[in-house]
């Protein structure tokens, strides 16, 4: 049998602590979708390892993204370039110019 250990188990477990999550206040029977109201109000919830808990209040949806998520926020340092640049000549995938007339074969 291939069970995991107790201590892997445990140990996956402990890492979700703590983890948020945004649901959005909406009157009828069951929490939607994040998109379809945007401008809603969010209660930030935790998990405690047992249940989730409330945490804050964001007033829509950007705002409980700028809690959820950070180090988004941030701007991302670019990346220096990779790989050769592309050689000269004409490949088989390569965007050609204007649209040449079909060779006649001999």
């Amino acid at each position: 049998m291939d069970d995991e250990s107790l201590s892997d188990w445990a140990n996956r477990r402990a890492a979700k602590v703590g983890r948020l999550r945004a649901m959005p206040i909406v009157f009828g029977d069951s929490p939607r979708a994040a998109h379809l109201n945007p401008d809603a109000p969010r209660a930030i919830e935790r998990w405690n390892g047992h249940t989730w808990e409330p945490h804050g209040f964001a007033a829509n949806l950007a705002e409980a993204r700028r809690i959820l998520y950070p180090d988004a926020n941030t701007e991302p340092t670019p990346a220096p370039p990779t790989g050769q640049p592309m050689a000269p000549g004409k490949g088989r995938h390569r965007k050609s110019g204007p649209p040449q007339p079909p060779r006649s074969r001999r």
